[in-house]
C-alpha cells in the first residue's frame, strides 16, 4: 500500500476543504468519514438542514402579513413531511456534490471511524493507512447537560429538533444561542408555543449587548417567550408530556414549566475521543479541545487539528479557512486565518451578524471608540419590503479603523460582509461611507452607520 501525503480524518467543512485543496497543492490525499455521507455535521444535522427549514417556515409564516400587501390567502396548510423531504434532498444532493469533488480532485474516500494507533498511521476498522501526515478535523457534537438524558424522541437535541413528524404543541428550548433560537424561530412559525430558557440574563451570549437586545425585542415580536435567568434543574416524564424544574437564578426560586419536547441546545464541545490522542501524547485542555500552535501543529510531530475540535469559534467558514492554511503552510505556502474578521451568523428572522469586538469588550479594555448605528427604519429599501427591525453598528478607533461590526436585521448575514472586507484590507469608516452605494438599498445601511461614526449621518 502506498503512502498518503495526507490523511484527513472528518468529512465536514474543515475536513473536505482540506482534503480538496491539498490534492490540487499535488499532495496524494485520503479522508476518512465514519457518518456514512459528507458534509459533517454542519450539511447533515446542522447549518444546511436547519437553513432549509428556516426558508420553508419563513414561506409559511409570511403569508400571514400578506394582507398588508393586498393580497389574500386562503386555506394555506402545512404538509411536514413534504418538507422534511425538501430539506432531506437539499442534504442528499450536497453530500453527493462533495463526493463529486473528492473524484474530481483525486481525493480517496475511506468510509469507517479511523484511530491513530501510532504516528504515520490512521485504523480504519481492520485495516491500516500509512500516511506522511494525518489532519485531524473531527468538529463537534451537542453538549450534554448533567442529568438530561437525551432521547431524541422527547428530549431533544439539534439533531431530533430537524427531524420532527410532528409540530409540537409546547417546545421549550433550553439555551437561548444561535442553535436554540434558529430552531425555537422554525418551529413557532409553524404553529408551536415555543419558551426559550436561559441561565443568563439575556439572549445570545458573546453578541454585541445592544444587538442582541433588538434581536429579542423582534424574536418576542414574532411569537418567541424568553425566561431568562433560569437554570434547568431535572426533567419529568409524565403521562401528559414533560415537567421542567427551574431554579431562578440568584433567587432561590423554583418555577415549573409543561412541554410536550424540549430542546437542549446549550452549547457543542469537540469530538476529540476515541482516536487514540492520550496514548499519542497529544494534548487536550480541560474542555475536550486538541492544543495546536499557530500553524496547527500538535505537540506530536506529523499531527495537525483544525476546526471545532480546536479552540476557536466553532463555525464551518471557521474551520474551511484552519484547513486551507494549514495545507498550504504543509506545501511551503504561506496560509494564514485573520480571526479577528471571523464573522458569525444567526439565521432568524431578522438575522443577527457580527464581527470583530463588542462594545462589552472594548469597554473591558478600556480602549477609546466611537459608536455609529443606523436603524432599519430609516432605510428606504426596509420601508418598502416591511423589514425594518434591527440596526446596523459599528465600532470604529480615533482614527477611524474598525474593531467591530454588529447587524441585527433582514439579510444582516449578507451585508456583514463588506464590514468583514473593510476590516480585513484596513479601509476606514470613512472609506466605507466614501464608497457609492445603490439606492434603494439594505447596504445603505452600512454606509449611514459609518458616516454616523464620524458623527455626520444623512438620513438620522
Amino acid at each position: 500500500m502506498s503512502i498518503y501525503d495526507l490523511i484527513v480524518i472528518g468529512g465536514g467543512p474543515g475536513g473536505y476543504v482540506a482534503a480538496i485543496r491539498a490534492a490540487q497543492l499535488g499532495m496524494k490525499v485520503a479522508c476518512v468519514e465514519g457518518r456514512g455521507s459528507l458534509g459533517g455535521t454542519c450539511l447533515n444535522v446542522g447549518c444546511i438542514p436547519s437553513k432549509a427549514l428556516l426558508t420553508s417556515s419563513a414561506k409559511y409564516a409570511e403569508l400571514a402579513h400578506l394582507s398588508s400587501h393586498g393580497i389574500a390567502v386562503e386555506g394555506a396548510s402545512i404538509d411536514l413531511s413534504s418538507m422534511m423531504g425538501r430539506k432531506d434532498k437539499i442534504v442528499g444532493d450536497l453530500t453527493k456534490g462533495i463526493a463529486f469533488l473528492f473524484k474530481k480532485n483525486g481525493v480517496d474516500l475511506v468510509e469507517g471511524w479511523a484511530s491513530i494507533p501510532s504516528d504515520g498511521q490512521v485504523k480504519v476498522g481492520d485495516d491500516v493507512y500509512e500516511a506522511k501526515n494525518i489532519l485531524i478535523a473531527t468538529g463537534s457534537e451537542p453538549t450534554p447537560l448533567n442529568g438530561i438524558e437525551i432521547d431524541e424522541q422527547d428530549i431533544l437535541s439539534s439533531t431530533g429538533a430537524l427531524a420532527l413528524d410532528a409540530i409540537p404543541e409546547h417546545l421549550v428550548v433550553v439555551g437561548a444561542g444561535v442553535i436554540g433560537l434558529e430552531l425555537g424561530q422554525v418551529w413557532s412559525r409553524l404553529g408551536a408555543k415555543v419558551t426559550v430558557v436561559e441561565y443568563l440574563d439575556r439572549i445570545l451570549p458573546g453578541i454585541d449587548g445592544e444587538i442582541a437586545k433588538l434581536a429579542q425585542r423582534a424574536l418576542s415580536k414574532r411569537g418567541l417567550k424568553f425566561q431568562l435567568g433560569r437554570a434547568l434543574k431535572t426533567i419529568d416524564k409524565t403521562n401528559v408530556g414533560l415537567t421542567l424544574t427551574l431554579d431562578r437564578v440568584g433567587k432561590d426560586k423554583e418555577e415549573v414549566i409543561e412541554a410536550d419536547k424540549v430542546l437542549i441546545a446549550v452549547g457543542r464541545r469537540p469530538v476529540s475521543r476515541g482516536l487514540g490522542l492520550e496514548d499519542l501524547g497529544i494534548a487536550l485542555d480541560p474542555r475536550g479541545f486538541i492544543q495546536v500552535d499557530t500553524s496547527f501543529r500538535t505537540s506530536v510531530p506529523g499531527i495537525y487539528a483544525i476546526g471545532d475540535c480546536v479552540p476557536g469559534p466553532m463555525l464551518a467558514h471557521k474551520a474551511e479557512e484552519d484547513g486551507v492554511a494549514c495545507v498550504e503552510m504543509l506545501a511551503g505556502e504561506a496560509g494564514h486565518v485573520d480571526y479577528t474578521t471571523v464573522p458569525g451568523v444567526v439565521y432568524t428572522d431578522p438575522e443577527v451578524a457580527s464581527v470583530g469586538l463588542t462594545e462589552e469588550a472594548l469597554k473591558e479594555a478600556g480602549t477609546e471608540y466611537s459608536v455609529g448605528k443606523f436603524a432599519f427604519m430609516a432605510n428606504s429599501r426596509a420601508r418598502s419590503t416591511g423589514e425594518t427591525d434591527g440596526a446596523v453598528k459599528v465600532l470604529a478607533d480615533p482614527n477611524g479603523n474598525i474593531l467591530g461590526a454588529h447587524i441585527c436585521g433582514a439579510h444582516g448575514g449578507d451585508l456583514i460582509a463588506e464590514l468583514v472586507l473593510a476590516m480585513a484590507k484596513g479601509a476606514t469608516v470613512a472609506e466605507v461611507a466614501a464608497t457609492c452605494h445603490a439606492h434603494p438599498a439594505m447596504g445603505e445601511a452600512v454606509k449611514e452607520a459609518c458616516l454616523d461614526a464620524m458623527g455626520r449621518a444623512i438620513h438620522a
